[in-house]
């Protein structure tokens, strides 16, 4: 498989994702902290966003359920784990906090780099930071 066949298709999806939280507003941190704040200046707006989110992921994966293989792979990339575990809760509790706090999350923190690199360079060096005391502290430690 040629390098741009490979590179090309996670270039556009990714560049997909990105001007979509853009035009969505998931890139601005103040309009995160206002849909997250349900008891006070609440702001529903982001939910027809992640609401928009879902509708084109059901119309992706009942096209993908029909598909022998992908276009672009010679085998499909998906989890195939469907259990709860105390690690992925306790994770996922700790990414939803820091979202609150922050008012952006990792997707919408890489995106903001076109936008206002200074702004979120704190978020993306505390991000990569957690990434590697997580490889240190836990993965490595796997054997």
């Amino acid at each position: 498989m040629s390098a741009l066949r490979r590179l090309l298709p996670p270039l556009v999806s990714g560049t997909l994702f990105g001007a979509g939280l853009t035009v969505g507003g998931m890139v601005n941190p103040q309009r995160v902290r206002h849909f997250l704040d349900l008891f006070g200046d609440w702001d529903p707006t982001l939910a027809f966003v992640m609401g928009g989110a879902l509708i084109v992921m059901a119309f992706a994966w009942r096209i993908q359920r029909g598909m022998g293989r992908p276009v672009f792979a010679e085998t499909w990339s998906l989890p195939d784990r469907t259990d709860l575990d105390g690690k992925l809760i306790a994770g996922a509790i700790l990414f939803g906090i820091g979202w609150g706090i922050a008012g952006i999350c990792p997707g919408p923190a890489v995106a903001s780099l076109a936008l206002v690199p200074a702004k979120v360079l704190p978020f993306i060096a505390a991000m990569i930071a957690g990434m590697a005391l997580h490889y240190l502290t836990i993965e490595r430690t796997k054997g």
